[in-house]
């Protein structure tokens, strides 16, 4: 049987949401039809951005539906010329200098929050920045649903979420916007999205969001996420009594509590993904792949790590569902790969 530990790239549908879409099924009007079927699917796509936007503690803030966090960072970023950490996910690095300091435990420096985009926690390594108040923009995709967070505090003009991260569907996300900011549309036509994206609006997937934003936040309310820390403490003090040089990245600052960053010098990270594949667990390496090349995390070279600790970085993380057998499982597992690329390292040496 397999065990999924990598969250951060996607989390499984929440069965809430399954059940939200199938009776969005059956909601057969357009949004924009005056007629009472279209009626019914507007009032379903407000109904859900309602949900979203209490889920988010965004209430009076506008939430700009849209296919996912990559087309609402393009809908927040073009043209704005604004400055962040080499830190981002790539969907911000493309319209954003890379000019802030970021340092060892992955914090950034921002000295101009109204020209800035800073995220709230990092998709490799779960490292959470405090967030400066009047900051143009935040990514909060990998926060949203796994820690207490609440929009209007936060001291972000805008925020990027995406469904698919918390347990909604693949394909819908927003773009959150304090009301009354200004915001020219990219896709034009038939002014939907308060004129801001045009387009008929994903009715099944912003019911499937709204009712996975409102479990996940129930799972932050009710300490689920306090159990999955313990989980991941316990991943990386069982691979820590074993393995002394093995690095967890961001280990003294405060993380995403699902998430945790391996880095084990000289045993590159694609291997050890495609190994623990092998072996039945599904993980994410700390590197990405472009164009066929594999480059080391850019975010781990931006923390003052070198390439090769760079490039030998995984990321596990762990969701709701995950069990101690699970990373007690994996960590066998992992250790005894590692003793064996150990050996062979040992043996080449020879």
């Amino acid at each position: 049987m397999r065990v999924y530990l990598d969250h951060n790239a996607t989390a499984p549908l929440r069965s809430e949401a399954r059940e939200a879409m199938i009776a969005a099924m059956e909601v057969v009007g357009n949004p924009s039809s005056v007629h009472g079927e279209g009626r019914k699917a507007k009032a379903l796509i407000e109904k859900s951005r309602a949900a979203i936007a209490s889920a988010l503690g965004a209430d009076g803030a506008d939430v700009i539906f849209t296919s996912g966090a990559t087309e609402a960072a393009a809908l927040a970023l073009r043209g704005r010329k604004l400055v962040a950490g080499d830190i981002e996910h790539d969907a911000v690095a493309a319209w954003i200098s890379a000019d802030l300091t970021v340092d060892a435990q992955g914090r950034v420096a921002v000295s101009d929050p109204a020209q800035t985009v800073l995220q709230l926690a990092n998709s490799e390594t779960g490292i959470v920045q405090d967030l400066p108040q009047g900051l143009a923009v935040s990514d909060m995709t990998q926060a949203f649903g796994k820690l207490p967070l609440a929009f209007n505090w936060s001291g972000a003009e805008m925020a990027l979420v995406s469904a698919h991260k918390l347990g909604g569907p693949k394909g819908i996300g927003a773009l959150v916007v304090k009301r009354g900011t200004d915001i020219a549309a990219q896709l034009l036509g038939g002014g939907q999205e308060m004129g801001r994206r045009a387009g008929t609006e994903n009715v099944i997937g912003a019911a499937g969001f709204a009712a996975a934003a409102t479990a996940a936040v129930q799972d932050v309310a009710d300490g689920e996420w306090d159990r999955v820390e313990k989980l991941r403490d316990l991943l990386e003090d069982t691979l820590a009594a074993e393995e002394k040089d093995t690095i967890f990245v961001g280990k003294g600052a405060k993380r995403l509590p699902n998430t945790s960053c391996i880095a084990t010098p000289g045993w590159k990270g694609e291997t050890q993904v495609m190994q623990m594949d092998l072996a039945g667990y599904a993980i994410s390496a700390g590197s990405a792949c472009s164009s066929g090349k594999v480059r080391a995390s850019r975010v781990l070279s931006a923390m003052g790590f070198d390439e090769a600790t760079a490039a030998s970085a995984i990321r596990v993380s762990l969701g709701p569902e995950t069990t101690e057998q699970d990373i007690l499982g994996f960590a066998k597992s992992w250790l005894a790969r590692k003793r064996k690329h150990h050996a062979r390292t040992l043996a080449g040496a020879a």
